[in-house]
């Protein structure tokens, strides 16, 4: 505590107040010279207090002050109170604005000026009061005030949050018509609101406008330009404004155009163009903050390049600036992810060590040890979790949950929830799903179907992930009955079944042949507002198509294109396969042709169906043809391709040939399986 002289000065007090960082003991400092017998503050040390309270944001203490100013009747210039209004203004309280504003001449000693009105418009205007602000407005002139520069800016600015930006230019125009000059802040008001809203353009042809008129831009204006281009992927107008920036004699970069770039341009896949503005920050020696470490950091652990990434990282310890928890948390991920679990874990001591760990560090680690099926090592950093005083939250247990049931511990998964539950704790329907699936691949579906049904109980509210996992599960295990009626329940329990739903179901009902029963489901799904999409419609046609029904599945196609849909290539070589397996050759070619004018480009799975089709009716010259076709058009066959063509040539006694086909695979590295030995071997017994 502070001994105060007998006899104590404002100077004194400033002093002290001064020295003093801590706003919180300076405000205690202040509050006990206020106590202090004899002694009474001035002005200056009141504008002083009341500029720290509001950079801090201490707005409760404000009002405090202004009451003790007006208690000890001292006598205060303008700029006092409107450092009050201010940082009522900027906190959202006009209303307290307005009331200081009022009793200037009461608590203050001064009559406001032009400068407390353009304060407390910009209160009005903060909160979006826009009948005040008129109302203000026009009673400025009435009290024989002159609106200034700052009083349009003020305008503009209202202008711009009411997405009135013709008004704003319209001010702008006015402004310079009467003499006013707009300066750098009025055009980055516009600017900046153009862009945040989206409107680059207009915002790129304001600030051309404005540099055109004489006025200079400042970096804020370079930076909110940039941004919004980088924002909307279009980096070659960012690296333009970049360039210009850099040729600005009177303005240069600063650590936020930086980091706006290097974040951005991240964003857009330009990691090159990161490095260079990261190197010329070296070579420069600019200041370069956590967040340009961090953006960079993130941007190359996002593109795999996690060395580069730890060498930043490394560069970022030694340079002594603070690495915050979201930092380390980046470069844990990045090892995490590219597999590189012992120096994730390494970092994880550090972390421990520096205290910068949290629950989101817990889900990184956990979620990349199972990921690389480090299960004893995910387990334990589980455990730990509670014994180093960290609640788990639901994206902790969907991540283990999940982890556990893809390393196909599903069984430990259902401990841990009954774990959770017992402690009172509730996982989401995510995790739940997770078990679901998994319980469903392994065929344990009562089990699957009991939980189900307790996640209801529970008050769990049921997803389309669970309720497909369990359609699936049902459909795998020949249980189509239970799966539809499964489907068809979905609604009640306060989950309608989506389109994925029903083209699971319709795929497993195609498969086993009852196009009747899919045919209704689909009807059903159009009943429901859904439309049938290319899985839908790839699932009948690939169920006709093997049901050798190639006359509807041909019309199921038309119908398809009639639809508005746009096949892909799956379903183009499901109807191709089909029409070659019933020897529609000539058709299946002209449906390979019409791929082209769809924007469809054919496969190797579509070439090598058409050759399987001509090589099987004995046309090995065609299927030739389109062997060369395929290496005409870049396409490298698969051993499938050359057991094909083996088979078709063989099947044709031109065994010599074969054997020269056999040659070429092996010359360009591709191995034989144990189908092309039998093709070869059945050739020369039958020979």
């Amino acid at each position: 505590m502070v001994v105060f002289p007998k006899s104590l000065s404002p100077k004194h007090v400033l002093k002290l107040l001064k020295s003093e960082k801590n706003l919180r003991k300076a405000f205690a400092l202040f509050d006990s010279a206020t106590r202090h017998p004899g002694y009474a503050h001035s002005a200056v040390v009141f504008h002083h207090i009341l500029r720290r309270l509001a950079e801090a944001r201490m707005v409760t203490h404000v009002g405090q002050v202004v009451e003790l100013i007006r208690s000890q009747e001292c006598k205060c210039d303008e700029d006092v109170a409107l450092s009050v209004i201010k940082t009522y203004g900027k906190n959202s309280m006009p209303d307290r604005a307005l009331d200081v504003f009022r009793r200037m001449r009461e608590v203050f000693g001064c009559e406001p000026g032009i400068r407390s009105y353009n304060s407390l418009l910009s209160a009005f205007v903060e909160a979006e009061q826009w009948d005040k602000v008129e109302s203000l407005f026009a009673y400025i002139a009435t009290v024989g005030l002159a609106p200034n520069l700052q009083t349009y800016n003020v305008l503009i600015k209202m202008a711009c949050k009411k997405k009135q930006f013709e008004k704003a230019k319209e001010l702008l125009d006015w402004m310079w018509k009467e003499g006013l000059k707009p300066d750098v802040y009025s055009y980055s008001t516009v600017i900046n609101d153009l862009a945040k809203g989206g409107n680059l353009e207009d915002a790129l042809k304001v600030f051309d406008e404005m540099t055109e008129r004489g006025v200079a831009p400042d970096v804020t204006c370079y930076n909110i330009l940039i941004d919004g281009s980088l924002k909307k992927r279009d980096h070659n107008k960012a690296t333009e404004l970049w360039e210009r920036l850099l040729e600005d004699s009177s303005v240069y970069p600063n650590v936020k155009t930086h980091n706006i770039m290097i974040s951005g341009l991240s964003k857009c896949g330009r990691i090159d163009d990161c490095l260079k503005i990261w190197e010329r920050m070296k070579q420069n020696e600019r200041e370069i903050d956590l967040f340009t470490y961090s953006s960079l950091i993130h941007a190359l652990c996002g593109v795999g390049s996690v060395d580069q990434a730890e060498s930043v990282f490394k560069e970022l310890v030694e340079s002594k600036v603070f690495v915050d928890v979201v930092t380390y948390n980046t470069m844990l991920d990045g090892f995490c992810r590219c597999g590189k679990t012992k120096k994730g874990l390494e970092l994880w001591r550090i972390m421990e060590e520096k205290n910068s760990v949290n629950v989101v560090s817990y889900n990184i680690l956990i979620k990349g040890l199972l990921e690389y099926g480090k299960i004893d090592e995910a387990t334990m950093i589980w455990r730990l979790m509670p014994a180093k005083g960290y609640a788990a939250d639901n994206r902790t247990y969907g991540v283990f949950i999940h982890g556990l049931c893809v390393n196909g511990h599903v069984n430990k998964a259902l401990e841990v929830i009954r774990e959770v539950q017992s402690k009172g704790g509730r996982v989401d329907v995510y995790a739940y799903s997770s078990v679901i699936d998994r319980l469903c691949k392994e065929r344990r579906l009562e089990e699957a179907s009991d939980l189900v049904k307790e996640i209801s109980k529970l008050g769990v509210e049921l997803n389309s992930h669970v309720c497909n996992a369990l359609i699936g599960g049902l459909i795998r295990d020949s249980r189509l009955g239970d799966a539809s009626f499964f489907l068809r329940e979905m609604g009640k329990n306060g989950c309608g079944p989506t389109v994925v739903s029903y083209n699971i179901l319709i795929d497993g009902l195609c498969k086993a042949g009852k196009f009747g029963e899919a045919s209704a489901f689909v009807k059903e799904m159009l009943e429901n507002g859904l439309k049938p999409d290319l899985r839908t419609y790839s699932s009948l046609l690939d169920g006709l198509c093997k049901d050798r029904k190639t006359e509807l599945a041909h019309a199921l196609w038309h119908q398809s294109l009639q639809s508005g849909l746009e096949p892909d290539v799956r379903m183009h070589n499901i109807l191709i396969h089909g029409l070659c397996s019933v020897g529609k050759l000539d058709d299946a070619v002209n449906a390979v042709a019409s791929m082209e004018h769809r924007n469809c480009v054919a496969n190797l799975v579509t070439y090598n169906t058409l050759m399987d089709g001509f090589c099987k009716v004995g046309d090995i010259n065609r299927a030739t043809v389109i062997w060369g076709y395929m290496y005409k058009i870049g396409l490298q066959p698969d051993i499938i391709s050359y057991n094909i063509i083996l088979k078709g040539l063989c099947m044709c006694r031109r065994v010599s040939y074969a054997i020269e086909f056999f040659d070429d695979a092996l010359n360009h590295g591709i191995s034989p399986t144990v189908v092309t030995w039998n093709i070869l071997v059945s050739a020369v017994v039958n020979h």
